[in-house]
């Protein structure tokens, strides 16, 4: 291959990083896939980097920035994130500024001063800031020619096919447009294969180099508490509770470092966190109803050490960078694969064996059934927004604002609307300005019953549904990894289509104790030391059991209660099936 100017440039500058990267970061080599992506990146290609946390998303930008010529502006999902990387880089002399909706007026003055000035530096936004039009006429005013490269962290939020989508991240492309269209850099720590093109997609990637490192860390050390029983709902959620709650006090007794305990909803997270104090374990409560203040407070007591245990909804994490989380439990299931990867990978960032245990009650399903309700605006709530629209755009002129639609439909939150809005400009149906105004197309107007309007919505709908779908699809396959017999680790790899070549971690609850040796022990222990049946003395299904089912044939069970079976099949694979169709196998 012939040497090219942009080559040697490119050689150039990736041979001074190795200085920087010594004096400034304090560090003697890069880690693999970092090389490839600052590589992309000083080749200004738009790049797409999967890589697991602890892995060093963060170096792929802050080091090749201090050698581009010019600035580096990096959309950030949270303040405490922001925050965080912002003191880190203050403290190592880079030059570093932020904006966001926390920063001080003379701060912020003093921002924007520097942009004028500086030759080149790195400027945290956030998504919500970016979408302000006063901040993106600064910007385009300042530095349209200047900005080298955007950065897009935690990118699986810009996915609508991600586990934490958040809509004000579908504008980013809108500000990257009005930027000059600098390369692009997104950053997370997982993606599927549909969320990866719905990424590239989002965010208008063009021909990007996508490096994905892998998900698998060995230090994970993953397992599964059955608490599931069966009997009335009441009272079977009150024995799942009892059931976890003494396991967690087991596991908090056992364990000496610090730790994150996430539940589902809110009320939980308090209930449980009040209980846990009750055990003189020095605990913090956390979820995004509580007033700021607090929440910092919280945050700040267990990066200090004041305490030991954070009991949080999913709010907490993302921004808090403490590599010595020794265990990581879910008291109840998240709705995906993706949430748990994410959350649990908060352990263990120092590379030392961390736990992570999942507390596995089949009826904390309903949790998440109810959480997923009304996440997608319905038909009826678009025709609300089409007539508040109408209303306010009855003559020509600017359109309305999203702060002046939620004052139209006052019911609906801000992220409700956000989606309902970019359903009705996807569909065409709704135009928007650079301004950030809306206002229905004029051929949408004055259209009765089983109009264009009524197609354009319906359309929009259906096209929603897909996502409900897959939120459905996601829950399953989190149960199914919760009472899979199988290695842990593989059924992760393989949700993320990285699991070839993998067999088992060796590690996980399921490679220690397989299914062989409790069918072994199951057969060669006395009567009276066989696995127990349920309490109620009703039939019923134990791990280890013969079962046969019409159509797929003989297995053992893995899981079960009176509702469902898990079966482990001669192939290796596990289905879960109605109790009602599994049969035990006639020795």
């Amino acid at each position: 291959m012939n040497d090219t100017p942009a080559m040697r440039d490119t050689s150039a500058r990736l041979n001074a990083m190795r200085r920087t990267l010594r004096e400034v970061f304090g560090i003697s080599r890069l880690r693999p896939g970092q090389r490839d992506i600052i590589r992309s990146v000083l080749e200004r290609r738009d790049t797409l980097a999967v890589m697991p946390t602890g892995a060093g998303k963060s170096l792929c930008y802050q080091l090749p920035a201090l050698h581009l010529d010019g600035w580096t502006l990096v959309v950030s999902p949270l303040i405490a994130l922001m925050k965080d990387q912002f003191d880190k880089l203050r403290e190592a002399g880079v030059d570093a500024w932020r904006i966001n909706s926390t920063v001080p007026a003379a701060e912020l003055r003093a921002t924007y001063e520097a942009l004028r000035g500086a030759r080149r530096g790195i400027v945290f936004v956030t998504p919500e800031q970016l979408t302000r039009p006063e901040l993106i006429d600064a910007l385009h005013g300042r530095l349209r020619q200047r900005i080298e490269l955007v950065v897009v962290d935690e990118a699986h939020c810009v996915s609508q096919w991600g586990h934490d989508f958040r809509p004000a991240f579908l504008r980013i492309v809108d500000a990257v447009k009005a930027l000059g269209k600098p390369p692009i850099l997104a950053l997370t720590a997982t993606a599927t294969a549909d969320i990866r093109d719905d990424i590239v997609r989002s965010l208008g990637l063009r021909e990007p180099c996508i490096v994905n490192t892998g998900v698998y860390r060995d230090n994970l050390h993953y397992r599964v508490t059955q608490v599931s029983v069966a009997g009335g709902r009441q009272r079977a959620s009150t024995r799942a509770r009892e059931a976890k709650t003494a396991a967690l006090r087991t596991l908090l007794a056992s364990e000496t470092g610090r730790g994150i305990v996430y539940t589902a909803t809110v009320r939980e997270a308090e209930r449980l966190a009040a209980t846990v104090r009750g055990w003189e374990v020095a605990t913090a409560c956390y979820h995004g109803r509580m007033p700021a203040r607090e929440r910092h407070d919280a945050q700040e007591r267990f990066v200090s050490g004041d305490v030991r245990v954070v009991i949080s909804t999913n709010a907490f994490g993302m921004g808090v960078d403490i590599p010595d989380i020794r265990f990581v439990v879910h008291y109840q299931m998240p709705g995906s694969i993706d949430a748990y990867y994410q959350e649990s990978g908060r352990a263990g960032r120092d590379g030392k064996v961390a736990r992570c245990e999942l507390l596995f009650d089949l009826n904390d399903r309903r949790v998440q059934q109810f959480l997923a309700l009304g996440r997608y605006p319905d038909a009826a709530l678009l025709r609300r927004i089409c007539d508040a629209l109408a209303q306010h755009t009855k003559s020509p002129g600017p359109g309305v604002t999203a702060r002046e639609l939620l004052d139209a439909v006052p019911d609906v939150g801000r992220n409700k609307l956000t989606v309902a809005l970019k359903m009705l400009t996807d569909s065409r149906h709704v135009s928007r300005d650079r301004l950030q105004r809306y206002r229905l197309r004029e051929v949408s107007r004055d259209l009765g019953p089983g109009s264009g309007e009524d197609r354009a919505i319906e359309a929009a709908v259906e096209r929603y549904a897909q996502f409900a779908k897959r939120d459905r699809d996601a829950l399953q396959q989190m149960i199914d990894y919760a009472q899979t017999g199988g290695c842990r680790w593989r059924v992760m790899l393989e949700y993320f289509g990285d699991a070839q070549g993998f067999e088992r971690c060796g590690t996980c609850d399921n490679c220690l104790n397989p299914l062989a040796a409790t069918l072994e022990a199951q057969r060669s222990a006395p009567d009276d030391k066989k696995l127990p049946r349920h309490a109620s003395g009703k039939p019923r299904f134990g791990r280890g059991d013969a079962v046969r089912v019409r159509k797929y044939g003989s297995g053992h069970v893995v899981f079960a209660t009176d509702e469902q079976v898990a079966v482990l099949f001669p192939d290796g694979t596990t289905r879960t099936f109605m109790a009602s169709f599994v049969k035990a196998e006639i020795a």
